[in-house]
């Protein structure tokens, strides 16, 4: 369970994922930004306090460097139920998120997003590199490279203060 698959991706920055329309992105063009790539959930008990606090964090740090990529999944319990543009309207209107919401997607088992394949098998987790939960995070350098993964409890404001070199590399290489 949770065994870490090997990926052929050095970067993070190889990828193309879709968009909440379905068109390509490709990740090539946050080369030079340290990224918190999150799958996020509309209807979880962590939703108002991730997504408060993931806009809170861009507004800051969103001049300096930081790229938040957002990706609804409803695997956990079916909390993101509806499409994956009423996913980006909801962080949208209601959080204010100025940040990307992608496509849903699914971050395990057999049709695991191939990107999320690649965060997993770079850093693994309490469960081996099976996501728990809504609001995983994991954050990557400016040239594509995984740093650290945090749990569904981890918040984000957390993250800016947590006690490792990780956070405080993002504050290095963002300004």
């Amino acid at each position: 369970m949770g065994a870490s698959e090997s990926v052929p991706q050095k970067s993070i920055h190889e990828f193309t994922v879709k968009n909440s329309k379905g068109q390509d992105v490709d990740l090539s063009m946050y080369k030079g930004k340290v990224l918190l790539v999150v799958n996020v959930a509309s209807k979880c008990g962590f939703t108002d306090s991730n997504y408060t606090q993931l806009t809170e964090l861009y507004n800051k740090y969103k001049d300096k460097g930081l790229e938040i990529l957002a990706f609804p999944c409803n695997q956990f319990l079916k909390q993101e139920p509806g499409t994956s543009q009423e996913a980006e309207e909801f962080a949208c209107t209601r959080y204010k998120a100025e940040y990307p919401i992608f496509k849903k997607i699914r971050c395990n088992g057999p049709n695991t997003e191939p990107v999320f394949k690649f965060l997993k098998a770079k850093k693994s987790g309490f469960l081996g590199s099976r996501i728990k939960w809504n609001f995983t995070k994991f954050l990557v350098d400016k040239d594509g490279n995984v740093l650290a993964r945090y749990s569904p409890t981890t918040t984000p404001l957390a993250i800016e203060v947590f006690p490792t070199p990780y956070w405080c590399h993002f504050i290095l290489l963002s300004f």
